[in-house]
């Protein structure tokens, strides 16, 4: 084999080598991914009982779908532990949550914003709840 070819094909396995950390992470989150999940109307509404509206959710070295698990398990934690004025005192798949200080209106609702940690992974949502 000459020394060109030899040298064409150590480069060409260098650069397929190169790219194949780059072609995994593709699927997955990379060490500082972050992103803001899409709700639909319906999920903003009806998909997080008993929360009345669950306005977003943000997701950071996690998925999307793995972010919505967690706050839809959160929301049964706290209707479990109370019902709409309720709080979640346990993990949640593994991750433990936080709910920030509720921002009342009186006898008509509240907003709060929870954040559900794991290591590095991190999910914050907010939320609205008719009372």
């Amino acid at each position: 084999m000459s020394r060109t070819i030899r040298l064409v094909t150590a480069l060409a396995a260098t650069a397929l080598f190169a790219a194949i950390p780059t072609l995994a992470s593709a699927d997955g989150p990379s060490a500082s991914a972050s992103r803001n999940c899409p709700l639909s109307a319906d999920q903003q509404r009806n998909g997080f009982p008993p929360a009345s509206y669950v306005t977003s959710i943000r997701v950071f070295n996690t998925s999307c779908r793995k972010g919505k698990s967690v706050i839809r398990g959160y929301h049964r934690c706290r209707k479990a532990h109370g019902g709409a004025n309720g709080r979640c005192p346990n993990r949640v798949l593994r991750f433990r949550c936080r709910e920030g200080a509720r921002q009342i209106v009186p006898g008509v609702q509240y907003s709060a914003k929870v954040t559900c940690r794991r290591g590095a992974r991190k999910i914050v949502s907010t939320y609205t709840q008719n009372v």
